[in-house]
């Protein structure tokens, strides 16, 4: 009979790291709020990045239907002209000076 070679089992250890801790709370289900509202502005400013992008449910902690309807109402607020598609710009370089210079002339 031959001999049968064990292999060392390898355990991950869960001590710490970029995917541990407690995911955040649904901001909507811990309110009890059933419904996203496409005119509350102020909380739907809270979904979107500086860019103008609509975060994900990883960084905004929202559930997977909340999240569904926060699109859905971000999408609807800027199409009523209640928040912007993309970022304001706020200061610009030197490059992008050079390019608004060749517009006004």
């Amino acid at each position: 009979m031959a001999k049968q070679r064990r292999r060392p089992v390898r355990r991950r250890e869960r001590k710490g790291g970029p995917g541990s801790g407690r995911r955040k709370p649904c901001p909507y289900c811990r309110d009890k709020i059933d419904q996203v509202d496409y005119k509350d502005v102020g909380a739907l400013r809270r979904f979107i990045s500086e860019r103008g992008k609509i975060r994900s449910r990883r960084i905004t902690g929202a559930c997977r239907r909340h999240q569904s309807q926060v699109a859905r109402a971000v999408k609807r607020a800027r199409e009523l002209a209640l928040l912007h598609y993309v970022a304001e710009p706020t200061s610009s370089t030197g490059r992008d000076r050079d390019r608004d210079r060749d517009r006004e002339r």
